[in-house]
């Protein structure tokens, strides 16, 4: 799988991912909280299916293999 997301892009994933699930844990998102393990795992991961379809690569020239 051929990465397409940058180390920052992968980082604020991976932030808002873990906010939302804190927020569904702890706050007022409730089950709606688990959407945050989509931005999770595409930050862990570091490809994005959506950017794919969109032609979008933030990711490095050296840094695209997996």
């Amino acid at each position: 799988m051929t990465r397409n997301m940058g180390d920052i892009d992968k980082g604020l994933r991976i932030v808002a991912g873990l906010i939302l699930l804190a927020l569904g844990w702890f706050g007022p998102l409730g089950w709606w909280g688990l959407i945050g393990l989509v931005p999770l795992a595409t930050g862990l991961i570091g490809n994005c299916p959506v950017y794919s379809l969109l032609g979008v690569n933030t990711c490095p020239l050296g840094k695209r293999s997996a």
